[in-house]
C-alpha cells in the first residue's frame, strides 16, 4: 500500500528480529552453545562470530552493538535493544532508528519502491508504493506455495529464508496479507499449515538442525 500501518507496532520488532535471523544466516553471529545451565533458546547469548562488515548499513550498525556490548545478550534482550524498549538508560544506544524508513530507502534505490507524498487527513506523509509488483508478487507467491503445492510438512526440509519469512510474517502481524489473495480453501489450508509450523516447539525444532537456531529462537522470542 506504500506506508506500514499505524496501528501496527509488531512491525518495528519484527524487523529486529529478522535482521538477528539474517546475522545468523551470513555467519556473523551465533548462540552460545548447549551446557546443562542454560539450555533453554532464551537463555542463551547471542555471541559474536565474524565482524566482517556484511555491506549493509543495517546489518554492520547491528554488529557494531553486539561487538560492543561487555556481556552478551540474549534474543529477546536483544530485540528490546534494538527496538529501545529497555528500563536501562545506559543502553538505549543500541537502539537502532528510522528501520523502516532506511528499509524502504534501499528498497527505492534497487527499483522496488517508489517515493511520492500522500495526504492522510490532516497532514502530508512521504509513501514508499511499490513500483516492481512482479517483485513483490514473486515472493508472495513463493510463501504462498511452500505452505500449499511445495508444503514438505517438516520445517528441517524447508528452505531456511522460507521459513524464516514465515515466522517474521508472523511476528510482524501481516501473514493474513500474504494468504489474502488466495481462493478460500486455499486460505484456510495455508492458515491451518502456518498455524501447526508456528505451534511447533522451538526448542525441539532448534535442536534438530543448528542451521536454524536462530529462527527458532526469535519466534520463541515472539511467542513468549
Amino acid at each position: 500500500q506504500g506506508y506500514t500501518s499505524f496501528w501496527n507496532d509488531c512491525i518495528s520488532s519484527g524487523l529486529r528480529g529478522g535482521i538477528l535471523i539474517e546475522l545468523a544466516l551470513r555467519g556473523r553471529i551465533r548462540l552460545e552453545p548447549l551446557s546443562l545451565r542454560k539450555k533453554r533458546l532464551l537463555e542463551r547469548k547471542v555471541l559474536l562470530k565474524s565482524d566482517a562488515p556484511t555491506g549493509d548499513v543495517l546489518l554492520d550498525e547491528t554488529l557494531r552493538h553486539i561487538k560492543a556490548t561487555e556481556s552478551a545478550e540474549t534474543v529477546q534482550t536483544w530485540i528490546e535493544l534494538l527496538t529501545g524498549e529497555t528500563w536501562n538508560p545506559f543502553k538505549l544506544q543500541y537502539q537502532l532508528r528510522n528501520v523502516r524508513e532506511r528499509l524502504a530507502k534501499a528498497l527505492v534505490e534497487k527499483g522496488i519502491l517508489t517515493t511520492e507524498k500522500q495526504n492522510f487527513l490532516l497532514f502530508d506523509m512521504t509513501t514508499h508504493p511499490v513500483s516492481n509488483a512482479s517483485e513483490k508478487q514473486r515472493l508472495v507467491k513463493k510463501l504462498q506455495e511452500s505452505v500449499l503445492e511445495r508444503w514438505v510438512n517438516d520445517p528441517q526440509r524447508m528452505e531456511r529464508r522460507t521459513l524464516a519469512l514465515l515466522v517474521l510474517a508472523h511476528a510482524s502481524d501481516v501473514l493474513e496479507n500474504v494468504f489474502a489473495s488466495l481462493a478460500d480453501d486455499k486460505y484456510d489450508v495455508a492458515m491451518n499449515r502456518t498455524k501447526d509450523l508456528l505451534d511447533m516447539d522451538p526448542e525441539v525444532e532448534a535442536a534438530k538442525a543448528r542451521g536454524t537456531e536462530m529462527i527458532w529462537a526469535v519466534l520463541a522470542a515472539f511467542n513468549k
